[in-house]
């Protein structure tokens, strides 16, 4: 029976999974096994559907972190919501306010579970599932943080351009405005933002780093009115915050849902 395309489709995305320093195009052609020219079409359809990136220095193609996200997604809308939920659920406990993890999704960030620790009062609620913008928030400054301003720049770049409906008064009018935001984060290890994403809305936000504390896998955050966030606040929630990113990098299961490699 002929080999359907779906077949080696799903195939090539097996055989990268078990290559994590990834496979130039003879080895992909060679493992399949299929034409030089058949791969390289379905390599260049799994780039595009953002599946598979090919590493311009070696030629190299490696998984993204799609397939993880989604993953994770399943698991947490199956009611399992992974092993981070415990440690979600103890930080908004403590600090009495919205907690979210987001992890990184394609060239970007998307928010993937969440936990609320205020019962009673005005609460920030959002949909634990949506894209992260990353010209406005400091969750996605805290990620964007680990790269070069050139890097990082590039990223919001691609994610399209400013748009400022229901934004608040503190939103950058160009990407160049979030290199001061990127830059503190660097020197403090977090991000505050208010009256950005939303008017009279903050975050605290550090990065998440996978186990070996070598690459970015996401971000934690703290999301509240302003009012109940300042400035003043910082040092109260900080510590917390910081532990229980420390705390979530050691999860082996975690790290295996969302170790990348960076493209």
């Amino acid at each position: 029976m002929a080999t359907s395309l779906l077949q080696r489709a799903l195939n090539a995305i097996e055989l990268l999974s078990i290559s994590p320093g990834g496979l130039d195009l003879n080895g992909v052609a060679q493992q399949l096994p299929m034409p030089k020219a058949s791969a390289k079409r379905l390599l260049n359809e799994l780039e595009e559907l953002g599946y598979v990136a090919c590493d311009s220095r070696n030629g190299r193609y490696i998984l993204t972190t799609r397939l993880s996200a989604m993953a994770l997604r399943y698991l947490a809308d199956r009611g399992a919501r992974d092993v981070a939920q415990p440690h979600l659920e103890k930080l908004a406990a403590e600090c009495g306010e919205l907690v979210r993890l987001a992890v990184v999704e394609d060239d970007g960030l998307s928010f993937v579970a969440k936990a609320q620790g205020m019962r009673a009062g005005l609460r920030y609620d959002p949909d634990p599932y949506e894209k992260v913008p990353l010209y406005c928030t400091a969750t996605a400054f805290a990620w964007l943080s680990t790269f070069d301003d050139e890097v990082a720049l590039a990223k919001v770049s691609a994610q399209g351009p400013i748009d400022p409906t229901l934004r608040g008064p503190n939103l950058p009018q160009d990407p160049g405005q979030i290199l001061p935001y990127l830059r503190q984060t660097r020197e403090t290890g977090y991000c505050y933002v208010c009256d950005m994403s939303a008017p009279g809305m903050a975050a605290l936000a550090v990065p998440l780093f996978d186990r070996s504390l070598t690459r970015c896998i996401g971000s934690l955050v703290i999301g509240a009115p302003t009012a109940r966030l300042g400035k003043n606040d910082i040092d109260l929630h900080l510590a917390a915050l910081k532990q229980s990113a420390r705390n979530l990098s050691q999860l082996s299961h975690l790290s295996e849902y969302l170790r990348h490699t960076d493209t």
